[in-house]
């Protein structure tokens, strides 16, 4: 069975702090002694995803 991939459209604000607010949780899970893994590949994922550029028209 495949696993169903999924498409965010983000602005580059949106983006800055999704990253930030990841940064931040890893951050605190290292201060806490807890493992990151999971957010380090999430983090990853997210960093090296392509950017698409898209138009749309606002009403």
């Amino acid at each position: 069975m495949r696993i169903p991939k999924y498409h965010l459209y983000l602005t580059q604000d949106e983006r800055r702090i999704i990253i930030g607010s990841l940064i931040e949780l890893r951050n605190r899970l290292i201060s806490d002694g807890r493992y990151t893994d999971a957010i380090d590949e999430v983090l990853i994922k997210f960093t090296n995803a392509k950017v698409k550029r898209i138009k749309f028209k606002e009403v």
